[in-house]
């Protein structure tokens, strides 16, 4: 009798579970460990230094003018300007920090409108929590401003802050205002270096997935490809709406982007290929990188093997047009590169956001959502006396932010992470004496949240306690006695929100896991309709094809790095909806497998290899329709059912896809 092994499917970022007999009994769960797992994100070091000075300078001011509570509004500003300059290209730092600075002086002005008027400030902040959920719903910048919205709508009813009402949102906006001119100090320099290092860093991407190919390593290489393109996307193409008439240099960058995609389609089947590729294929593609990065032009030189096979010839073929484009000084003249079209225009696209959050289901329930749970935290401490009770909205906030992971994960670990940061504070505000001590330490706290925050987010939460209360400790003067008002308040916010807002709401535990997957399987079929549909096509139709299928399939590999990221915060939450999306997770692989089968195949047909008989297309579209509605119509994958296998000639240019289908039926109907 033999026996076979089998392969176990463990998703990124899970660790290995112990066998029953071995686990030990006191062992954290899965989800909570891969939460308190620092990330191997690198130091953001400039904006480390950054940090420090934005909140820093102000307090310094503050002293030096004998009004430090003035700075402390400032440093507050600060502070949610250096929460929100996440992006990379310094077009869209403006809008990170400048459009949520002006919704968080709103915020602030309503808050201080309605401070100490009891009921009233309940309805107040229950009605801006429905308005800021909503928002949410639209994008980055969106999200940003909701969020600013509402804490600062809580800080101002919650804080006895500087009369008239309009100094709060002044200060709080200068802060802001601070973070965004330090980080614009680069813009004469570097104006056009995000967009450049963005597209660069796809080329070094594809350089390791080429490396790879062959090998055990390329699916996680090949994963890193598609982040790297779909960031270097929405940088160069989010820029593009913003600029009137052709930009040279602008076009030139998404001519050495479009250019790759080739080099992307012919990948998958070197991969499939088993053969590694020579060493000088993932060398010459990292040169291109450099080239991109610096702006070099001139005649590329190019020392490549001979190709053998069709996949060696796709890449060899691919690599030297890009080669081409890259190194000419007018890449593109005649737009021949530049397939995507143009985005719309932004206030075309505002328009088009706002109608879609009117109208979505999902976005009023959020909404709701976040204004249950501010209503009731802010009725309880309406009706019991919690100190300094805006703590408490601001938890509620922060953990019921749906775009920022798992809401239970998040209330645990934000709760952790509280804890970790009072110890910190506690320390500070009892050894360090107020006044100008505390320059020096704020820059100190300051400077640890963005290297805290690129390792996880209990890890944020544990570096930006300290700094909300040395900034508290200035506006109310209780020093030490903060700390445990605090933690109380951050337990009562968690409570709330696992309960009214994770509990209560059935979509929160019946995740529509399969219904994502499920799309995405039938994108796979209507990808290979589109990739081996068209015969006897003229070059007009064919070139149509191309500029179809290229869409296709950046649609569909956005869509899946979708759907990955929604299993990995699925991934995050405790049973059952953990263990589901766990038990999804290898079909996500399996989909993903497909997809570059697809597209290795019609790379081989371009390149010599006879085309598929249209019998044996409509049978591959065919069981994955079928596939695609018994992940559907079933809660587990064991409870998918498909059709037999469709015959397939094992020498067709189809039979890696076939094997790629056989190896996704088998994961859905095991048992």
């Amino acid at each position: 009798m033999t026996s076979e092994r089998r392969t176990e499917h463990i998703p990124p970022g899970q660790p290995r579970a112990r066998p029953a007999s071995r686990q030990l009994p006191l062992t954290p769960p899965a989800w909570l460990l891969s939460g308190l797992r620092p990330s191997r994100t690198p130091v953001p070091w400039a904006a480390v230094v950054r940090a420090g000075i934005a909140m820093a300078a102000p307090l310094a001011v503050g002293f030096a003018l004998d009004e430090p509570e003035y700075g402390a509004l400032v440093s507050m500003g600060a502070l949610s300007g250096v929460i929100g300059d996440t992006a990379d290209a310094y077009r869209m730092r403006i809008l990170n920090i400048a459009v949520p600075q002006l919704f968080g002086a709103v915020g602030v002005a309503l808050g201080t409108l309605v401070f100490g008027h009891g009921w009233l400030a309940v309805g107040a902040l229950t009605l801006i929590a429905l308005v800021s959920g909503m928002i949410s719903s639209i994008g980055t910048v969106a999200s940003v401003s909701g969020l600013l919205l509402l804490l600062n709508a809580a800080v101002g009813a919650g804080l006895p802050l500087p009369k008239p009402w309009w100094i709060a949102p002044l200060l709080l906006s200068a802060g802001g205002l601070f973070v965004l001119a330090l980080t614009l100090l680069g813009w004469p320099l570097r104006g056009r270096q995000p967009e450049r290092a963005a597209v660069a860093g796809c080329y070094r991407s594809l350089a390791a997935a080429l490396e790879a190919a062959g090998g055990p390593g390329y699916e996680e290489r090949r994963l890193e490809v598609t982040q790297s393109l779909n960031q270097a996307y929405d940088l160069i193409l989010g820029r593009r709406a913003r600029v009137h008439g052709r930009n040279p240099a602008l076009v030139r960058l998404l001519a050495q982007l479009n250019v790759l995609i080739p080099l992307v389609d012919a990948a998958p089947a070197a991969h499939l290929s088993s053969r590694p590729l020579p060493p000088e294929v993932p060398a010459a593609v990292r040169a291109l990188a450099s080239a991109v990065e610096e702006g070099r032009t001139g005649e590329p030189v190019l020392e490549l093997p001979a190709p053998h096979g069709p996949s060696q010839r796709a890449i060899d073929t691919a690599l030297r047009h890009a080669a081409s484009i890259v190194y000419r000084a007018d890449a593109d003249p005649y737009n021949a590169d530049d397939r995507l079209g143009r985005p719309a225009a932004l206030r075309e696209r505002a328009r088009r956001a706002v109608r879609e959050m009117v109208l979505s289901g999902a976005s009023w329930r959020y909404g709701l959502r976040l204004a249950l749970c501010i209503g009731l935290a802010q009725a309880l401490v309406s009706l019991v006396p919690v100190e300094r009770s805006y703590w408490v909205a601001l938890t509620v906030t922060f953990v019921l932010k749906p775009d920022f992971g798992s809401v239970f994960s998040r209330a645990v670990l934000r709760a952790l992470g509280t804890a970790g940061g009072l110890v910190l504070a506690a320390a500070v505000l009892s050894e360090v004496p107020r006044g100008w001590w505390d320059v020096p330490v704020m820059a100190v706290l300051a400077a640890l949240i963005p290297a805290f925050t690129a390792k996880g987010y209990a890890f944020q939460t544990a570096a930006i306690t300290p700094v909300i209360l040395l900034l508290s400790d200035q506006l109310n003067h209780q020093g030490f006695d903060l700390i445990w008002p605090r933690l109380l308040d951050s337990l009562i916010g968690c409570a709330i929100t696992l309960v009214a807002g994770y509990l209560l709401w059935p979509e929160s535990w019946h995740t529509r896991l399969g219904d994502r997957l499920a799309d995405a399987v039938e994108d796979s079929a209507r990808y290979v309709e589109r990739a081996f549909g068209a015969a006897d096509a003229t070059d007009a139709d064919e070139a149509a094809a191309r500029t179809a299928r290229l869409h296709a399939r950046r649609r569909i590999y956005r869509e899946l790095t979708g759907v990955r990221s929604e299993f990995q915060r699925a991934l995050t939450e405790p049973p059952p909806t953990g263990a589901r999306a766990a038990a999804w997770w290898p079909l996500v692989v399996a989909v993903e497998r497909i997809v570059d089968a697809t597209t290795a195949a019609r790379v081989r047909v371009n390149h010599g290899a006879e085309s598929p008989a249209p019998e044996e297309v409509a049978a591959i579209t065919a069981e994955l329709r079928g596939l695609a509605e018994g992940v559907r119509t079933s809660r587990t994958p064991a409870e998918v059912r498909v059709g037999p296998r469709p015959p397939g000639a094992e020498e067709s240019v189809l039979a890696p896809l076939h094997q790629e289908i056989v190896a996704a039926r088998a994961i859905a109907t095991e048992h």
